[in-house]
């Protein structure tokens, strides 16, 4: 999936199009740019007081977590279903990693992204599944609200594709619109907030015991 192209209605309104840190196309520059921030990835972790510690451990250290035939399932069928949502939806592909106005180290890569009249932002947020579920589960709405705060959207069309044995179950995606929610979205500064704080002390520490260079500023 390649550069955004907005819509032709007012584009230069849309501020997060000054905001684009990366683009998943060079893969490296773009991995690069995510480990020095808090991604939509990062946050959909944190619950809790020792889910922050987790995934401020994964952040230094990696999950350990290289894919398997349902994340390599996923990926094939991102370019499918997103081209699906821009011809029904007018939300295009998106590759490109934004950082937020407040904060240069909250970061996202939406899936989709719609520029409409005066510079409204619509997202999409994509995913497969082998476990079909009525609700949006958690996890995938701390993506969606965390996605929304660094581009400034006012609401997500969250698409799910389920299937069985890695075929699909329906005959399109299923949708639903995620409005933005700003309790959530403060909230998820609040626990980003102290998962930097976890990676500045363990950085630190590793700096004075081993003389590495700090991750966070």
């Amino acid at each position: 999936m390649g550069q955004v192209i907005p819509s032709p209605v007012e584009p230069a309104t849309a501020a997060c199009l000054r905001r684009i840190v990366a683009d998943s196309t060079n893969r490296i520059a773009w991995l690069r740019a995510r480990s020095q921030g808090i991604t939509a990835t990062d946050v959909a972790k944190l619950s809790t007081p020792k889910s922050i510690q987790s995934a401020a451990w994964d952040k230094l250290n990696g999950s350990g977590f290289g894919g398997n035939p349902y994340t390599d399932h996923g990926r094939a069928r991102e370019p499918v279903i997103a081209a699906w949502v821009h011809e029904n939806f007018a939300i295009q592909p998106s590759s490109q990693l934004f950082h937020a106005a407040e904060n240069h180290i909250h970061l996202a890569t939406p899936d989709g992204l719609g520029i409409r009249e005066h510079g409204r932002v619509e997202l999409a947020e994509i995913k497969t599944t082998n476990k079909p579920f009525k609700t949006i589960p958690r996890s995938y709405l701390r993506q969606v609200f965390w996605q929304q705060y660094v581009l400034g959207a006012e609401r997500t069309l969250f698409v799910w594709e389920p299937h069985r044995d890695f075929v699909p179950t329906h005959a399109e995606p299923l949708t639903r619109w995620v409005d933005r929610d700003d309790a959530a979205i403060a909230d998820l500064i609040l626990k980003a907030d102290e998962m930097v704080a976890v990676l500045r002390e363990r950085t630190a520490a590793a700096r004075e015991a081993y003389g590495a260079a700090a991750l966070y500023l």
